[in-house]
């Protein structure tokens, strides 16, 4: 099926929109933790060869997001920003609705989960509360599920390689980022983070537990 102006005028508008809400839902809480512990959450400093790329990879990330709806509306298609016909139909739009909803609706239940546990990066120095309520009692990274499951949805409104391509960089920030966030936890907890990490899985729950 090929994209009509009118149908891919709507799709590319919430995919913009949801950029915005995501990341500026994401800076809301950065504010509320801030005011909460007297100090920013947001511990990222991309100083080191590796923080500086993880730096690139986010940022092709969100401004792809957020920019490739305007680059179709603007320029129309390029070989990158090309639509796999196979995957736009009808249905799709249901679809990325529907995993965007959840993806969004669930994010803030791991907000509230944490509360002002949330962090942004790893402060070595600083010791925060291990989380095991919730969701996260199954699994660990649970708001980088759930920005798979958005991504996905944004794939599924806009069917195109660059959006596969975001896709894909975002899974390798978000495995380099938990491994370090394991390291630290595993070093400021002890055993405690040990147990925790061996009955739960990183991205999905466990479907059985040793």
């Amino acid at each position: 099926m090929s994209p009509t102006n009118d149908g891919l005028y709507f799709r590319e508008t919430i995919v913009f929109l949801s950029a915005l809400i995501y990341w500026g839902g994401v800076r809301i809480n950065v504010y509320r933790v801030s005011r909460h512990i007297g100090k920013s959450p947001n511990l990222m400093k991309y100083k080191s060869l590796k923080e500086k790329l993880l730096f690139l990879g986010w940022f092709i990330v969100i401004a792809g997001w957020a920019g490739q709806p305007l680059i179709i509306g603007s320029y129309g298609h390029t070989a990158f920003i090309s639509f796999i016909n196979v995957l736009y139909i009808p249905f799709g739009l249901t679809i990325g609705l529907a995993l965007a909803l959840t993806g969004y609706a669930c994010t803030l239940w791991c907000y509230k989960t944490l509360g002002d546990s949330w962090r942004l990066g790893v402060d070595g120095k600083a010791k925060t509360v291990l989380v095991n309520q919730g969701i996260y009692r199954r699994v660990r990274h649970p708001i980088y599920l759930f920005q798979i499951i958005i991504l996905i949805g944004m794939t599924w409104l806009l069917p195109t390689p660059f959006s596969i391509a975001i896709l894909l960089i975002h899974f390798v920030c978000i495995s380099i980022m938990t491994r370090d966030e394991e390291a630290y936890l595993m070093k400021t907890h002890g055993a405690e983070y040990r147990e925790y990490f061996s009955s739960t899985g990183r991205f999905l729950p466990k479907l059985m537990k040793k």
